[in-house]
């Protein structure tokens, strides 16, 4: 699925009406889901008393958001945003609540897009979005789910792991399908990590979406575990010139004063 996208022409207000109508929908889908091995367009029109035009446009948002996802004889099946902690948690809230203002400084300081990321096994999920001002630019993710392992703030996480996670996650029985690795890219991949643990950060470029890269860094709960990341993305026209202008450093620093706010909120309790 590719969700990392630029767009001049999608006002921002859009993400927050196709949030809403999501929102709305998602509990009558898993529903309908949950009568049905696979869903058809008809099923979901009939579970959800719309026509069948309006059912494809839902469904391939669903899809695009990560609610679902579709084979190759057409029927559509849960997807990984539907098992993934929903926004309204409290610890979930908290979080978002302490990075925005980080995400805000990140935005005023290069002008591109920033994001809260968290993993849940393969799967990397947009949390939350403060876009750019450039009318080109990386449009808002939150709610979007994609394959850690091609995200930025994905594989800063997934580089915390030991290996024997990463095997089980990628290589075993319990991997998802498309996503199994063959032991060569699995090997390719390990490296890839290694060389994210060393630099300190990640980079996706045009992994999801051509045109669009990213860098991402994790972020560490006191104890020293990797709970979420912060990435910073942008049109591939533009992605080298931060780069280039310290966003690494400054991502790494961001990252560290979240986990300075976070302990503190912990404390406090």
């Amino acid at each position: 699925m590719a969700i990392e996208f630029c767009y001049a022409e999608r006002p921002s207000s859009e993400a927050t009406v196709v949030r809403a109508v999501v929102g709305r929908q998602c509990a009558s889908t898993r529903s309908a889901f949950a009568r049905h091995r696979g869903l058809r367009n008809k099923d979901a029109a009939d579970a959800l008393k719309i026509a069948p035009s309006t059912a494809n446009r839902l469904l391939s948002m669903l899809v695009y958001r990560g609610f679902a996802v579709q084979d190759e004889s057409h029927l559509y099946f849960p997807g990984p945003a539907l098992a993934e902690p929903a926004i309204e948690d409290t610890g979930t809230r908290r979080l978002v609540l302490i990075v925005q203002p980080h995400l805000e400084e990140a935005v005023r300081r290069y002008g591109e897009s920033a994001n809260l990321i968290i993993r849940v096994g393969t799967s990397a999920r947009f949390l939350s979005t403060v876009e750019s001002p450039h009318p080109l630019r990386v449009g808002d993710r939150q709610g979007a789910v994609v394959e850690a392992r091609k995200a930025s703030g994905g594989k800063a996480l997934l580089a915390e792991l030991p290996r024997k996670t990463l095997e089980r996650m990628y290589l075993g029985e319990l991997a998802p399908h498309d996503q199994r690795m063959s032991d060569a890219e699995f090997d390719a991949f390990i490296a890839e990590l290694a060389a994210v643990r060393r630099r300190g950060c990640a980079f996706n470029r045009e992994a999801i979406e051509t045109g669009v890269s990213a860098i991402g860094v994790a972020v560490h709960n006191p104890s020293g575990r990797g709970v979420a990341a912060l990435s910073l993305s942008a049109p591939s026209s533009r992605f080298e010139r931060i780069v280039t202008g310290g966003a690494e450093q400054f991502m790494r620093t961001i990252a560290e004063h979240v986990e300075d706010d976070l302990a503190g909120s912990l404390s406090s309790e």
